[in-house]
């Protein structure tokens, strides 16, 4: 625990806004939520309440060196990366979560809809709007969103905000293409995840430059 208070301080002493609990994409935090992958007998496994109790825990420390406002979690109940199955009942599991997670009145809740990476098919009968009305705050969405989807989920209530990742490497200026609908470069691939600046630096510019924000 006292890893993640001192990487908390530490984003704030960089000059970060806020920071994000990563409990999604197969990493640590969703290997103890998920039964697929937590086979603990103790109070960290079993039951969904249980398994929960890490995050929730990582959470409560965080928002004490940080403040609310300035954290939000991660989740992504339907992606079965890097080798971490699905939760027998990710409805059951991922609703008790964001239930959870309301109470502390976070800045939101970031949900990747569907795989990542991936299809954006949501299986099992999994209804996302059941995350966000149990949350209560701001929904981020994510997943292989473009302008139409984006517009679409804000259009239907859906979503609060949408966050772009894949778009964002191959689009500098994304916001302002988004804006003014313009093309979009397509994101490489092989570039992702290692290798040099190729891939991250070299996309086309917008050719129009966007435009100026005013100063606070």
């Amino acid at each position: 625990m006292e890893q993640y208070r001192g990487a908390a301080h530490n984003a704030l002493l960089a000059g970060f806004d806020g920071v994000e609990v990563h409990a999604a994409n197969g990493y640590l935090l969703e290997q103890f939520l998920r039964d697929s992958t937590d086979r603990r007998t103790d109070a960290y496994g079993g039951s969904a309440e249980n398994r929960a109790r890490l995050l929730l825990e990582v959470v409560e420390a965080i928002v004490k060196v940080c403040g609310a406002a300035k954290v939000g979690v991660r989740l992504s109940p339907l992606s079965p990366v890097i080798d971490c199955a699905l939760d027998t009942d990710p409805q059951g599991t991922y609703g008790y979560v964001a239930t959870r997670l309301a109470a502390f009145k976070l800045a939101y809740l970031h949900v990747i809809e569907g795989m990542t990476q991936g299809p954006r098919r949501v299986p099992l009968g999994f209804d996302l709007g059941i995350l966000r009305r149990a949350f209560g705050g701001t929904y981020i969405a994510n997943n292989g969103y473009d302008r139409e989807l984006a517009l679409g989920a804000r259009r239907d209530h859906t979503a609060d905000l949408i966050s772009f990742g894949r778009l964002d490497i191959a689009n500098p200026h994304l916001v302002e293409r988004l804006r003014i609908d313009a093309p979009l470069n397509a994101p490489d691939r092989a570039t992702f995840f290692g290798g040099d600046s190729h891939g991250y630096t070299d996309y086309p510019f917008l050719d129009r430059p966007p435009l100026a924000r005013s100063q606070p």
